[in-house]
């Protein structure tokens, strides 16, 4: 369900921000206007953002196969990554490079009522996108503030499409105060302070995404209230005595491997601590369908000579 509501909030996106993107395009070329400009970058990029995610989708749900045991799950995080670096070059870095070449070489707008009216209409498509992508974010956000829920969410698509979204209105806004400005104060300058200030926040937004998607690509783990509910699973599997340690790695946003190390009784037999490996791996996977993989060791010397690799303790 997560999954397809990202993945709603993704093409609605990029349909809003196709065409807001051939809208501004055309009102820069008529205008002149160096912040409206950087807006139709914005939204040239956030398309070709969009287009990645969907791509990352679209490879994370490959299955397993010989060269790639564990499957694709994780290419979603890699192409999250490449799309926070392209906000961050493709987004912030152009327009910082327009409006700093607009203040030194300030040139008047020709007919900015274009401008207010692309302003118009780009925060009608929008508005609608960041809906969508607001819906979305909100039903993996439950009762948490935006950045925890950003932080502990497992799914880039989910929070990166509002905060693009998020990220546009604030542009769309400083582009029209920007405009306004430059037009009654007749200083066009203030044009080209507009685009570097619609950069600071797109470098900003491409900071933060740039970060939480780095922390998945490299082996998040999963959530904490996971290997709480796998260790109270495990500890009261007969033939238990302790569970040792417990080790997760996020692999996509509904797949998890673990690895559990259990302490059993002296007295059983191989064949015994098969049947209940065998018996807690089907359970596991019952409460929780998005263990992809399940690893029972039962040597828990491993646990005990790593602690700083156990899954326990706050988030």
């Amino acid at each position: 369900m997560a999954e397809t509501s990202s993945r709603t909030a993704v093409i609605a996106a990029l349909i809003g921000n196709i065409l807001i993107a051939l809208t501004k395009g055309i009102a820069a070329a008529v205008s002149g206007s160096s912040a409206m400009l950087s807006e139709a970058v914005h939204s040239v990029v956030d398309s070709g953002n969009e287009i990645l995610l969907l791509y990352g989708q679209h490879r994370a749900a490959k299955p397993p196969d010989q060269l790639h045991p564990l499957g694709y799950a994780r290419e979603l995080y890699f192409w999250s990554f490449v799309v926070a670096l392209l906000i961050f070059a493709g987004g912030a870095g152009v327009s910082v490079y327009e409006g700093i070449k607009h203040i030194q070489n300030p040139a008047p707008m020709t007919d900015p009522l274009v401008n207010y009216i692309v302003y118009a209409v780009s925060a009608v498509f929008e508005g609608t996108s960041w809906y969508f992508g607001w819906s979305a974010f909100q039903r993996l956000r439950g009762d948490r503030t935006i950045l925890s829920a950003v932080h502990a969410s497992k799914d880039p698509p989910s929070f990166m499409v509002l905060f693009e979204d998020s990220a546009a209105l604030v542009g769309l806004a400083i582009a029209a105060i920007a405009t306004a400005l430059s037009i009654h104060l007749g200083r066009p300058w203030i044009d080209g302070a507009g685009s570097v200030c619609i950069g600071l926040v797109l470098a900003i937004v491409a900071v933060l995404l740039a970060r939480e998607s780095k922390d998945l690509l490299i082996g998040e783990r999963a959530r904490p209230e996971l290997s709480d509910s796998i260790r109270e699973i495990a500890a009261h599997e007969p033939g238990v005595v302790a569970v040792e340690g417990i080790l997760t790695s996020q692999l996509g946003p509904d797949e998890v491997i673990a690895n559990v190390g259990l302490d059993f009784a002296d007295d059983l037999r191989t064949a015994d601590i098969e049947r209940i490996i065998g018996h807690l791996e089907t359970e596991l996977r019952k409460k929780h369908p998005d263990l992809f993989r399940v690893f029972v060791r039962p040597h828990p010397d491993m646990f005990q000579s790593e602690p700083d690799l156990l899954d326990v303790g706050p988030d």
